[in-house]
């Protein structure tokens, strides 16, 4: 199998393998699929501790609003009721307003928070040092461990308006916000290898042969954006090495230049006719008045 390095800019994704005879057509789209899956992943990850921290999301016409403005607007939240973590809430309030701030007790805020990590490493950046190949199957993992831990907690469901619920049922809505600009539509991605768009209608192996232990790095962006910045001849890390061993160089040089110092010579114990001069009684003459 190939295996593709997924770059987005300079950035590492993941690792995706393919057989050399696939087209790219598929593997693009599988590509998009992973990389738009690890991006969901990451946004429900970062809403897990809001929710372990102050429960549910308030509906949005009562978000931001103060107690007093909710009571002045005669305002209320009708799936405070409904929405109730198991084991029974403990109030912890949300300072920006956002969620009702009737939380999941510790036993339950434990599983949220530890499904999050575990789903947040089968699909991290660091299994590209691992070498492990991330496919749609890991993602959908993910996504089933944290919707698990979510019933859990939550066994009567979120609301319709949470962002979690809305990201499990692919009801997001993200326009005007930066996570909008990372997502890449399957019609519009696109694969660059060594300053070439991998075209679609062909095949893997129109570009790299039919040898099925190549290794690519391949960059992921938009359509029309043009090529991607060339990869960096040495890494920021074979950078950091090589200034280090310059500087180490500079100093060793440095202490070889003073060692060349020649003011030993007129030691004692440099003084090559030393032996003789004790022989013949003259190693301790001193010159003027006692």
């Amino acid at each position: 199998m190939v295996q593709l390095h997924v770059k987005r800019g300079d950035e590492s994704q993941f690792l995706y393998s393919a057989a050399v005879h696939e087209q790219l057509e598929t593997v693009t789209r599988q590509i998009t699929a992973v990389y738009n899956g690890r991006l969901k992943v990451d946004r429900i990850c970062s809403e897990i501790p809001e929710l372990a921290d102050h429960g549910v999301t308030l509906p949005p016409n009562m978000q931001g609003l103060t107690e007093e403005q909710i009571v002045d607007l005669k305002l209320r939240d009708e799936w405070e009721d409904t929405c109730v973590p198991s084991g029974g809430p403990v109030f912890r309030k949300d300072e920006i307003g956002r969620r009702n701030g009737h939380a999941p007790n510790d036993k339950m805020k434990e599983v949220l928070m530890r499904t999050m990590e575990e789903a947040k490493a089968l699909i991290s950046k660091k299994q590209v040092q691992a070498n492990v190949c991330v496919t749609m199957e890991m993602v959908k993992e993910a996504l089933d461990q944290l919707r698990g831990a979510v019933m859990i907690v939550y066994p009567m469901g979120l609301p319709p308006h949470d962002p979690i619920r809305m990201e499990f049922e692919d009801k997001e809505d993200l326009s005007g916000t930066q996570a909008s600009l990372q997502v890449i539509a399957e019609d519009e991605c696109q694969l660059w290898w060594a300053a070439k768009e991998m075209q679609r209608g062909k095949k893997l192996q129109d570009y790299v042969g039919k040898n099925d232990k190549t290794k690519l790095v391949v960059k992921i962006q938009k359509k029309g954006q043009g090529a991607p910045a060339r990869e960096p001849l040495v890494t920021d890390e074979q950078q950091k090495q090589m200034m280090l061993h310059y500087h180490r160089r500079q100093e060793e040089l440095k202490k070889l230049d003073e060692a060349d110092d020649d003011s030993h010579l007129d030691s004692e114990w440099s003084d090559r006719q030393a032996l003789k001069k004790q022989f013949q009684g003259l190693s301790n003459i001193k010159w003027g008045p006692r």
